[in-house]
């Protein structure tokens, strides 16, 4: 099916990092993994974007997914006409960026795993998990493609700490362990966390092995959707420093500052 929208990019989304099961078929074209199913997507046009997928399941998951409903130009537009050279250029580059909805558990895990890790080597290690503690499953929409999806806490939270070591993960296996047990164990209601401000929902968070400020506010921001969220990792931290003088003002930009570091994490990353 097609849609259409003005403010959808999607390879300025697969590279954005805010995603890892998201990769390039052919020029253009796509694939993605998300809640259990796979899809592949083709940027027809700039406001076109081309979906393997049933009309049921783009309402019922892919909509959402890519947050279609928020008005993106509208912010964009502003940070294209405000006073700001820096913000100017990166919202210009990054023209088509979205804040996805994705899975929380998978979000977490994911960005458990992130620390300290290129985004090559985040991919390669979710995928050997996938493969390892995901289900198989096979893409009747695209031509009997098979794919595993992500794998539940329960299978994550069994696992044998020396069965984690060979995935890749480094010292981040125990961190997802504890983790993944805490969210069997109920330690702690990840669907629960939408009702919760964003203040308690980053110290909800931090109370699971493994996650600092930077991860609560990058599980708030691509799992929650909490678009105040303002992750500061290397980039965001050489960017305030470098280009603000650790004097960057977020005021501006209240309720939507997720989508303004967005920008310009994906600016300062990709900009030759």
């Amino acid at each position: 099916m097609l849609i259409y929208s003005n403010n959808f990019n999607l390879k300025h989304i697969a590279d954005s990092g805010q995603c890892f099961r998201m990769n390039p078929v052919e020029d253009a074209k796509y694939s993605l993994i998300a809640y259990d199913k796979y899809i592949e997507l083709t940027q027809v046009k700039d406001n076109c974007i081309e979906l393997s997928c049933s009309e049921e399941d783009y309402n019922q998951i892919w909509k959402h997914y890519f947050d279609l409903d928020f008005n993106y130009e509208q912010i964009v537009t502003g940070l294209s006409e405000g006073q700001d050279d820096f913000l100017k250029n990166a919202a210009k580059f990054g023209n088509g960026l979205r804040i996805l909805k994705q899975d929380i558990y998978e979000t977490l895990i994911s960005f458990i795993i992130s620390q300290r890790k290129n985004i090559p080597a985040i991919k390669n290690c979710i995928e050997i998990l996938c493969v390892k503690y995901g289900k198989r499953k096979i893409s009747r929409e695209c031509g009997g493609k098979e794919y595993y999806t992500f794998p539940s806490p329960e299978s994550l939270a069994n696992a044998s700490a020396q069965d984690l070591k060979i995935t890749g993960l480094g010292y981040r296996d125990r961190y997802i362990l504890k983790t993944s047990q805490s969210v069997l164990k109920g330690d702690i209601d990840l669907k629960a966390l939408r009702q919760l401000s964003f203040e308690e929902t980053l110290k909800q968070l931090q109370t699971l092995s493994g996650v600092g400020i930077k991860v609560a506010n990058c599980v708030a921001l691509y799992g929650l959707h909490h678009i105040e969220a303002f992750p500061i990792d290397v980039w965001i931290a050489r960017i305030l420093k470098d280009i603000y003088n650790d004097q960057f003002n977020l005021e501006p930009y209240n309720g939507f500052a997720g989508i303004v570091q967005q920008y310009m994490f994906y600016y300062i990353r990709n900009k030759k």
